[in-house]
């Protein structure tokens, strides 16, 4: 489930009520006649992320993956590429009741999917996802809110080379990006969704630039 506010960072001091998670989600992209796309959401805070949610008893991480992210994102007949890595959430649930207030320790497992050429999507509106977009590689690398997921995309485009998806040269990271104009949101999104689309001029977007550039410099090596 997307939607709350995440810290990567363990806090300094852990209280007697921390709860451990597992999740699973999924980065889609399709195929097109004008190239690939990847599947982007953009979850109650106003933040361009990837679907993703619980673990139910029974599941493997790979079918929560798919389950979740065909939910939240309103498509069918994803199939699972490759998986991407784990990430570390810290959180304050604030939503549900019976651990509403308790800080949370997520691990969340990322898997590489494909979606059929024709799919498109239609966001979860119950669990507060409010859209869902499809765009190139370059942008998903400037756009995603989280820097956390960076490595991943790394990985992801090094795997869609291995493939054949992308050319050597498809998706390669520029070290001044493009400035990329934002998808029109809803008058009604919150006042922070303004400073979390990209093309805002900002100490912030120059701060995660150049996070991106030095994590892509790494990877390159």
């Amino acid at each position: 489930m997307a939607g709350r506010r995440t810290n990567n960072k363990r806090p300094a001091s852990l209280p007697a009520n921390v709860i451990t998670e597992t999740s699973a989600g999924g980065v889609v992209f399709k195929r097109t006649p004008t190239g690939v796309r990847l599947a982007l959401v953009l979850d109650p805070y106003a933040k361009w992320t990837f679907a993703k949610g619980h673990v139910e008893k029974g599941e493997s991480l790979a079918q929560a993956a798919v389950r979740e992210t065909e939910e939240e994102m309103g498509l069918s007949g994803l199939k699972v590429v490759a998986p991407l890595g784990r990430i570390e959430l810290w959180f304050r649930d604030r939503y549900r009741p019976e651990t509403k207030g308790s800080l949370i320790h997520k691990y969340v497992h990322f898997f590489l999917m494909e979606a059929p050429t024709h799919a498109k999507g239609r966001p979860q509106r119950s669990e507060k996802i409010r859209r869902v977009i499809w765009v190139g590689l370059r942008r998903v690398m400037a756009q995603s809110s989280y820097r956390d997921v960076l490595p991943m995309l790394v990985k992801m485009r090094r795997l869609l080379r291995e493939r054949g998806v992308l050319a050597p040269t498809d998706g390669a990271m520029a070290v001044s990006p493009p400035p990329v104009t934002a998808p029109t949101v809803a008058s009604t999104r919150s006042p922070a969704a303004k400073h979390s689309l990209p093309g805002n001029k900002h100490r912030r977007h120059r701060r995660r630039r150049r996070f991106r550039e030095r994590i892509i410099q790494k990877s390159s090596k």
